[in-house]
């Protein structure tokens, strides 16, 4: 431990130890220093949280000669004000927590909702101005009822230090708490901010999931120093493209979520569509060749939490990382089902799959298990899905090929494939009742990627063709980092 966290530690166990022991009178610190910090016995709150209001009230009263504000706030009140929509002029229940705060919002760093949650104490400083303040909020059941008490000291110039040291302590206090929510590596906040103050928050806002594209390779090919330089410069850039009230969360390894609170939805857009750009065009330092892209999805917050915007923006990020280095958000997506028309299914951002069988039953119940994640297209037999793939060959990320058809058989079908390449970027899956060993042998020798046997279940066929899109994706990421790469070395 350095000598600064033992410096902080020892101010604020000596502020709470004077916070305890606070009466009438007037109290010096040195009286205190060195001795367990422990209300007298009249004074003490009891462990067991289950209490009727009339012992609630006599404990308060307790409470009273202890501390500047002892107050009792209900729970539905609490999740009320805090989760609700307080961009309201209006308040929306009787009482406000944080207008002792002079504030017109709910504390970002609230401890009565965390107690709440946590069924738990909690105690943080908190300062206006230049007067610091302890909250300590302990939750409570009372006739049944769930409450959280919080008690409110102000340590001003009589209570504790000089000026000189107040201000040091000030300064420590700030840089604490500041250290707790904010990721060292980016400078953004972490996900411990996210969630224990981000994450239930209801306001309007664009919201949006950030995934730097191929950040595995990085690491694995150049090594974490780089990786870490790389997440140190896209967030600066995204930095340098918001405002100051946006808030940037590194949300996990190479995620990272971005709140833009009161903002139109063009201008929304057009913000991601800068980020991706500037990313492109930024320079790693001590590796200026060296190329960056994200891939981002954005979503509309309006009535649901934050939590759940960013449940929506993570469905659009993923078709974005189908492709790399796109922007996907509600008015620039399509979904839906092809219907028939290929000039739709082609402008669909989710990954394709061209599913080859002459059995509209089992094309079917394919599209059933699979359209809602993937771009579903289909074919009644072998030269039909051929036809597709000469056309839209870098469109199709797997094919779904059964065996036993019309016109062209599935062996047919992988045969033409291996002679055309096609096997080399698109993943085939067998999906037969044809159970044979023979059968099975032969797919694999032809090139097959695997082989499901009919009847299927249906989260087996989900996870496998999913599992192989995304090992194929990296595949062809990798041989393109290194092809770059390998261009790079020739031209100097």
């Amino acid at each position: 431990m350095t000598a600064s966290c033992r410096e902080l530690i020892k101010s604020i166990v000596i502020v709470i130890t004077i916070l305890f022991f606070r009466c009438k009178k007037e109290i010096h610190i040195n009286q205190y220093c060195g001795q367990e910090a422990k209300l007298p016995q009249d004074l003490q709150i009891e462990d067991d949280r289950n209490m009727t209001m009339q012992e609630a009230k006599q404990t308060m009263r307790y409470m009273e000669s202890v501390f500047d504000v002892v107050r009792l706030l209900e729970a539905d009140t609490l999740r009320e004000i805090h989760y609700g929509d307080y961009t309201s002029k209006e308040p929306k229940a009787p009482c406000q927590c944080y207008d002792f705060w002079e504030k017109s919002s709910p504390c970002e760093n609230c401890v009565s909702i965390r107690a709440l949650e946590e069924k738990n104490r909690k105690v943080k400083m908190e300062f206006i101005d230049s007067v610091l303040y302890q909250v300590i909020a302990k939750y409570m059941e009372i006739d049944g009822r769930e409450y959280v008490m919080e008690m409110i000291n102000c340590l001003d110039d009589e209570l504790i230090l000089d000026p000189q040291d107040k201000n040091r302590l000030l300064k420590k206090i700030s840089g604490y708490q500041e250290a707790l929510y904010t990721d060292a590596l980016t400078g953004a906040s972490n996900r411990h901010f996210y969630e224990n103050m981000i994450k239930n928050m209801k306001t309007p806002a664009g919201v949006a999931m950030i995934d730097l594209d191929d950040f595995k390779l990085y690491n694995d090919t150049l090594g974490h120093k780089v990786g870490d330089l790389v997440l140190r410069t896209v967030a600066e850039v995204i930095r340098s493209c918001i405002r100051k009230t946006d808030i940037l969360i590194r949300y996990g390894g190479d995620e990272f979520i971005l709140i833009m609170a009161d903002v139109e939805p063009e201008i929304f857009t057009r913000k991601l569509k800068s980020i991706s750009r500037k990313v492109q065009e930024a320079k790693v330092p001590g590796y200026p060749r060296l190329k960056m892209s994200v891939s981002i999805g954005g979503v509309m917050s309006e009535g649901d939490t934050i939590e759940e915007a960013i449940s929506r923006a993570d469905h659009f990020m993923y078709m974005a990382k189908n492709k790399k280095n796109m922007v996907v958000t509600e008015e620039n997506s399509t979904g839906g089902k092809l219907e028939g028309r290929k000039e739709k299914f082609f402008e669909d951002l989710r990954p394709k799959i061209l599913i080859i069988d002459d059995s509209e039953m089992n094309r079917a119940i394919l599209r059933e298990v699979l359209g809602e994640e993937f771009a579903v297209l289909e074919a009644a037999n072998g030269e039909e899905g051929l036809e597709y793939l000469e056309e839209h060959e870098e469109d199709i990320s797997l094919v779904l090929l059964d065996i036993i058809m019309p016109v062209m058989d599935g062996f047919e079908v992988l045969r033409v494939m291996s002679e055309k390449n096609f096997l080399d970027n698109i993943p085939v899956i067998m999906i037969s009742s044809e159970e044979s060993e023979t059968y099975v042998k032969k797919a694999y020798e032809m090139g097959a990627m695997d082989y499901i046997n009919r009847p299927f279940d249906a989260q087996v066929v989900y996870r496998r063709v999913f599992n192989t899109i995304k090992l194929y994706a990296k595949q062809r990421r990798l041989i393109a980092l290194v092809t770059d790469q390998i261009k790079s070395e020739l031209k100097k």
